[in-house]
């Protein structure tokens, strides 16, 4: 017997015959996804009682984005095919419920799947096929069906393997105009010119992902810019944009061509240093503009795209700069234990709490220790620990903030405390 069907044997035994729907469901499926179906952080999948907009506020129980799936929770003692009356009248049955609520959400957000559970039987509705009955899977039955609920949980065909493959297609791009540039630098480049090719290589995608991430002052900038010059005056078009992102507003040349006066000052002093730019080729021209311009950059994970960026530069200068990438599984084995681990489990133990002041109360101080912290990485290279840091942090905190929306009456604004300067 597998450990996964020992989980499920010994999950079943724990939740035969119990089972309140306002109390327990939050916990239920907690341990559902951690034990039995492998989720390490199930906190950062589910959303718990997510409004959604109807003749009045009504709330769905549970809704994993990640995986489209929404979960309609009823107690122990109902029947998954009786209607029960709404309030505002009308009689629906839990599925029917569960799709009344799809129907209002935005498109992108609207399920694939549809889970009604009742602490003893799980139906599971496939909205690829909404007219086939449900697969059902009996609690007592968990130790050998546990495998159809696996959906719940398994992001490697949603978000994780779509930004994969965004992040590898972006990577194939970057090496294609890597290898195009590196023939602009002669016959035999020296070691400097692999250094230097590396430097205009970042620079290249920072201007890309700047234009389309709004950091720039308007959609498509880089590349009208850049298309206003010929070949031969590229590489001299380029040094001049580069020289001119370094610089603050205030230095700049006032009678400066209002094109080029548009770019904003960018610091961090990623354009300080002097790095030469050889002559371009109208194909090398092309290639940033048609291909490398046209890329939507904004969508790609910056940590699955740190791998594969780091894996398009030259090898040798690589390790002589020190550069390695490591995973996004490897990140957590350190940050995980390190603070995540302690954040996760103060926010479950407030989220155990009855009494709605005292769990709110725990809630907005783990949001305060959340924003106290300081992160740190002395050897960053693309930034992915401190990025995923940042961005799991952040997920913590949304989760601490839609709890604490539920739980003020007035719906008031909360704030963000994390923040990126940490």
């Amino acid at each position: 017997m597998s450990k996964e069907s020992n989980a499920a044997k010994a999950f079943a035994a724990k939740w035969k015959g119990q089972g309140a729907e306002k109390q327990q469901s939050q916990l239920f499926w907690l341990e559902l996804m951690e034990k039995v179906l492998g989720a390490e952080h199930p906190t950062d999948l589910v959303r718990f009682e997510e409004k959604v907009k109807l003749s009045n506020t009504s709330f769905i129980d549970i809704m994993v984005p990640s995986t489209h799936t929404m979960i309609e929770q009823k107690s122990i003692g109902k029947e998954l095919s009786e209607s029960i009356k709404q309030s505002d009248g009308t009689l629906l049955t839990p599925f029917q419920q569960a799709k009344r609520y799809a129907i209002e959400l935005p498109y992108s957000e609207r399920p694939r799947w549809i889970v009604i559970c009742n602490f003893r039987q799980f139906d599971i509705y496939d909205m690829e096929r909404p007219n086939d009955p449900p697969t059902h899977v009996e609690l007592a039955d968990l130790e050998k069906d546990w495998t159809c609920l696996r959906f719940i949980t398994d992001t490697t065909s949603t978000r994780i393997q779509k930004e994969m493959d965004l992040s590898r297609e972006a990577g194939q791009l970057v090496g294609k105009i890597y290898d195009a540039l590196l023939p602009c630098y002669g016959d035999h480049p020296s070691a400097q010119d692999y250094q230097d090719l590396n430097k205009l290589i970042v620079r290249l995608v920072f201007c890309f992902y700047a234009e389309d991430a709004d950091l720039f002052g308007k959609h498509d900038q880089f590349h009208d810019y850049m298309a206003s010059f010929a070949p031969k005056h590229f590489r001299t078009g380029l040094m001049e944009l580069f020289k001119v992102l370094d610089q603050k507003e205030e230095a700049r040349d006032r009678f400066m061509e209002p094109e080029l006066a548009a770019f904003p000052y960018v610091n961090g002093s990623l354009f300080t240093e002097n790095v030469p730019v050889p002559p371009i080729s109208e194909d090398v021209r092309l290639l940033i503009l048609d291909e490398g311009c046209a890329f939507d950059w904004s969508k790609i994970s910056p940590t699955i795209f740190g791998a594969i960026f780091e894996s398009t530069l030259n090898p040798a200068t690589r390790r002589a700069g020190g550069m390695h990438y490591t995973s996004i599984e490897n990140i957590h084995k350190v940050i995980d234990p390190l603070f995540l681990d302690g954040y996760r489990a103060a926010y479950a133990a407030a989220m155990q709490e009855k009494q709605p002041k005292r769990r709110h109360e725990k809630l907005r101080d783990l949001q305060e220790a959340l924003g106290r912290g300081k992160y740190f990485d002395p050897a960053c290279g693309s930034g992915n620990f401190l990025t995923e840091s940042y961005l799991s942090l952040r997920r913590l905190e949304n989760d601490i903030l839609r709890e604490l929306q539920k739980d003020t009456d007035l719906g008031l604004l909360q704030l963000n405390f994390v923040t990126i300067d940490q």
